[in-house]
């Protein structure tokens, strides 16, 4: 057969190759938020699954199994020219993976898993979704796949995100899924992980349902020194819910240096801001993330003259002065985050209020008090992180600043003053 899988190549045409496999229902998109960074330094190959994004259904007929996936991922990357790969697969791509790397070891340099298994599970319920897809279409699976993909939390706040990914699998075609559901069916790996020699990263999602964190746990025990990372607040597509922890579990992984700037923007903004803000991120838009990780926190805040208590009450009063209100509650957390007091910030506040103006400071103290008001809400419901700075927001190695569930001679004004 001449056809081949649908695929993208993103990086130097010199550089080592990194193959990249999608899960069931999805299409190469669900890489995007990783290939920017990831193709600075390799030859990034990215294929959709037969039946799934532009790969033709008839690539897989009935019958098939997961060699066959790994045979037609091996002609593509003989089309390309390419002889020895890294690899990393999501679900029904890492287990291909899986597969290459136990009966093609010599073209598999690295491998990594995330949210994968050696057995996905008892035949029946594939067999039986199989079926529904023959008879009803993929829209009905379409319509509950967030809910399978990912965390409540997420489906909420990446509502953007968790649509188009599910507008990818209402595309798929329905005997291509149903195929695919059957090569899952049949699937049976936990023989062969003995026989995997590659470097292994595993990447287990801890409320990932349909790969539970004890299918991550059999990989790294039956793949010799697999190396297992598990991420909370992380079910199935956990590339997607949490984009910045895969990947930099990929840089370490594939012996990467992390974008300087990373673990301080990280400790300031918090990590589900940071995530949030890889998973928007796009390949016009790459450029820009890259550019203020490096400079604005790999140098600016990096710096040691200044602490980031000086530096947040700085960047509160020129976000004053510029009228930026959403950056402004973003650093309003950040400066909690960096040991301030709402005292503090409102004397920050009626600083800024002589130099910038009173009209944009009243502007400025009605954000800080919703803001102010939200984390104190949740330090009496006894939810706000370690990092004081909401549950979702937490920041690796900050203590929570004290004062927020009492805030005698607070300064803030209203809006209407």
């Amino acid at each position: 057969m001449n056809a081949l899988l649908h695929h993208r190549v993103d990086g130097p045409t010199d550089a080592p190759v990194l193959v990249l496999g999608p899960s069931l229902g999805t299409s190469l998109s669900v890489w995007d938020p990783q290939v920017p960074a990831l193709a600075e330094r390799y030859r990034v190959v990215r294929w959709d699954l037969p039946g799934h994004g532009g790969s033709p259904a008839a690539l897989l007929p009935a019958g098939s199994t997961v060699a066959d996936l790994g045979q037609l991922v091996l002609g593509l990357v003989d089309t390309l020219g390419v002889g020895s790969f890294a690899y990393a697969g999501v679900s029904l791509g890492g287990a291909v993976g899986t597969w290459l790397a136990a009966h093609r070891p010599s073209r598999v340099e690295s491998l990594a898993l995330v949210c994968s298994s050696a057995r996905f599970g008892e035949p029946g319920p594939w067999l039986e979704r199989a079926g529904r897809v023959r008879a009803d279409g993929t829209g009905p699976l379409a319509a509950t796949a967030p809910e399978r993909w990912f965390t409540p939390a997420f489906t909420d706040s990446g509502a953007l995100v968790a649509g188009r990914l599910a507008a990818d699998h209402l595309s798929v075609d329905p005997e291509a899924y149903a195929v695919c559901c059957e090569v899952l069916a049949v699937l049976d790996l936990r023989a062969d992980l003995a026989r995997v020699t590659a470097p292994t990263l595993v990447v287990g999602g801890r409320e990932d349902r349909v790969t539970p964190p004890a299918h991550a746990r059999a990989l790294a025990d039956g793949i010799r020194d697999a190396h297992l990372v598990e991420l909370p607040r992380a079910a199935h597509l956990a590339g997607v819910e949490r984009p910045g922890a895969v990947l930099d579990a990929l840089r370490a992984h594939l012996g990467l240096p992390r974008p300087r700037g990373t673990a301080v923007r990280r400790a300031v903004l918090g990590d589900a801001h940071v995530d949030r803000a890889a998973a928007r991120t796009t390949p016009f838009t790459a450029r820009f993330q890259e550019f203020i990780t490096r400079y604005a926190w790999g140098e600016i805040w990096a710096g040691d003259v200044l602490d980031r208590r000086t530096r947040s009450c700085i960047t509160l009063t020129a976000l004053v002065a510029g009228g930026h209100k959403d950056e402004l509650a973003l650093h309003v957390r950040a400066a909690v985050r960096n040991g301030l007091t709402p005292e503090e910030i409102g004397e920050v506040l009626l600083q800024s209020a002589v130099y910038c103006g009173v009209p944009a400071a009243n502007s400025a103290f009605a954000v800080a008090d919703r803001v102010l008001t939200e984390l104190t809400e949740l330090t009496e419901l006894g939810e706000l992180g370690e990092s004081g700075a909401g549950a979702d927001d937490k920041g690796p190695g900050m203590e929570r600043p004290g004062g927020l569930g009492n805030r005698p001679g607070d300064p803030r004004t209203r809006k209407d003053s």
